[in-house]
């Protein structure tokens, strides 16, 4: 059975999303989705251990060979990808019984489920398929359903953020779509593999130069780059708190592993890098995200936004890493998907605690939260330390890689801001953490708070112990990002 791992990645979520629809119960509906989330879980560790012995792993979909058939391709970069989806998947699922249950209508919550695992197996998918135009049908999958699972917030606003991106994700996806269609009238192909091989032959001709514009800027505008971002602060900050939590956590990240799999196998980092010069643009525009959403997230008065502002200044971190086009580069672009995956997923989480208990994320109503919900506001400190690159945290390692990719290339300036943009990271963390912890709790609070119920505790604090366990270990994730690193730019191991 384990060689049909691959596809039962994708098909098991998909086919129990109907199923959690239709039993109609919520509680019922939450263990199917509990239940297929972890068997991701278990697929890409398996996938992931697979790919570390024995190199690449192959699925030919009905028996038909590549490049007639749809094939399913995992090497370091996209099993890695899948084990940061699964991951998520699993804390996220386990958080959302609690969470969801009090943000969204009873008979409401098997269609949230629904949505919730058509969206995790879309992200998958992306990852995992070696079809093109399947990136394409897996990417409409999961943002459909993340267009709907935003729209289902407590706040009408939720509708409109969830309709805006609607509208610069269809964009996105069309301009993806296009590029596609114009690589397979050029190279009759859908393979990526086979693509890899056929395209060198027809460089020389306009249309794949017109492709790679297409794609680059369908990219971008799906994992939200600067200026293409606009969709992603109200949808952060008004879908329910763990779809807040999910979707900062993979769903850009699925974004950029798509840019990396076209940019370094499909045209390979010669033609995207020397003959198209995208680091050209690709590294102004990250070291403006970085400098200027940095900048925008301090003065941020609802938590969830000023996240959302700071998720894209990260997305210019692994940008940079892009730009760099090298080995170290790719290694902290890579390892920052990763890596802030977890510190994201811990602080959204943390601000769907306080939202369960007080029902509010604006700084304001935070006043002495510290001493009412210690567990909670200690879960934030942590992801906090993490976003601003503390020592013993994931992000301290990321920092370290982007940092030495920088001084390779020379890049002083650049190593600089770096550095810089972390004390901006402080100040945004420390603005919280001083209403919680330094500002009397209201006197005159008609309810008392309590500290968040386990059910969302758990799942919040393994991923904080995951934030320092892999910034003191760091040898898995780095080894596995190296891997990846090394398979994008085609250099032997």
């Amino acid at each position: 059975m384990s060689e049909h791992f691959p596809v039962f990645l994708v098909t098991v979520p998909l086919i129990a999303a109907p199923i959690a629809a239709l039993v109609n119960r919520p509680a019922l509906s939450w263990l199917i989705a509990m239940a297929s989330a972890a068997w991701t879980l278990y697929a890409s560790v398996w996938l992931v251990g697979q790919v570390r012995t024995g190199g690449v792993v192959t699925y030919e979909m009905g028996g038909w060979a590549a490049p007639y058939g749809i094939e399913y391709r995992i090497d370091a970069a996209n099993a890695f990808v899948a084990l940061i989806i699964a991951i998520i998947g699993v804390a996220v699922t386990l958080y959302a019984r609690q969470s969801i249950a009090r943000e969204i209508e009873r008979d409401r919550i098997p269609l949230f489920y629904a949505a919730w695992l058509l969206s995790l197996s879309g992200l998958l998918g992306i990852t995992v398929t070696g079809d093109a135009f399947n990136v394409f049908v897996f990417l409409e999958v999961s943002s459909l359903s993340a267009y709907a699972l935003i729209a289902m917030g407590q706040d009408r606003r939720a509708l409109m953020a969830s309709y805006r991106y609607l509208i610069m994700g269809s964009i996105g996806a069309t301009f993806i779509v296009i590029g596609i269609g114009l690589m397979y009238a050029m190279t009759g192909t859908l393979n990526m593999a086979d693509l890899a091989e056929r395209l060198p032959a027809v460089m020389d001709q306009r249309t794949i130069p017109v492709a790679f514009a297409f794609l680059t800027v369908g990219f971008s505008l799906k994992l939200a780059l600067f200026p293409l971002h606009l969709w992603l602060p109200n949808a952060y900050t008004f879908a329910p708190s763990a779809v807040s939590a999910f979707i900062a956590s993979t769903g850009t990240k699925v974004a950029v592993y798509m840019m990396l799999r076209f940019f370094f196998t499909v045209f390979g980092a010669a033609f995207a890098f020397d003959q198209m010069q995208v680091d050209m643009i690709l590294l102004p525009l990250a070291l403006v995200a970085i400098f200027s959403m940095s900048l925008v997230a301090i003065f941020q008065e609802n938590v969830k936004r000023l996240l959302a502002y700071s998720s894209v200044a990260q997305i210019g971190y692994m940008i940079l890493g892009v730009s760099m086009a090298s080995v170290t580069g790719l290694t902290a672009a890579v390892l920052h998907l990763f890596n802030h995956a977890l510190m994201k997923g811990v602080l959204f989480m943390a601000m769907g605690a306080v939202m369960y208990r007080i029902g509010s994320v604006q700084i304001e109503a935070m006043r002495g939260l510290g001493r009412r919900m210690p567990w909670t506001m200690a879960a934030f400190v942590g992801g906090g330390l993490s976003i601003i690159g503390v020592p013993l945290t994931v992000g301290f390692i990321s920092k370290w890689y982007l940092i030495s990719g920088a001084l390779e290339r020379g890049w002083w300036p650049v190593a600089m801001l770096v550095l810089i943009t972390s004390l901006f990271a402080l100040i945004y963390v420390w603005r919280v953490v001083e209403v919680a912890y330094f500002e009397e709790f209201p006197d005159d609070e008609a309810r008392p708070v309590e500290e968040a119920p386990l059910g969302l505790l758990v799942p919040l604090w393994a991923l904080v112990v995951a934030n320092f366990y892999f910034g003191i270990d760091a040898s898995f994730t780095t080894d596995v990002a190296t891997r990846a690193a090394e398979t994008l730019m085609g250099v032997a191991p």
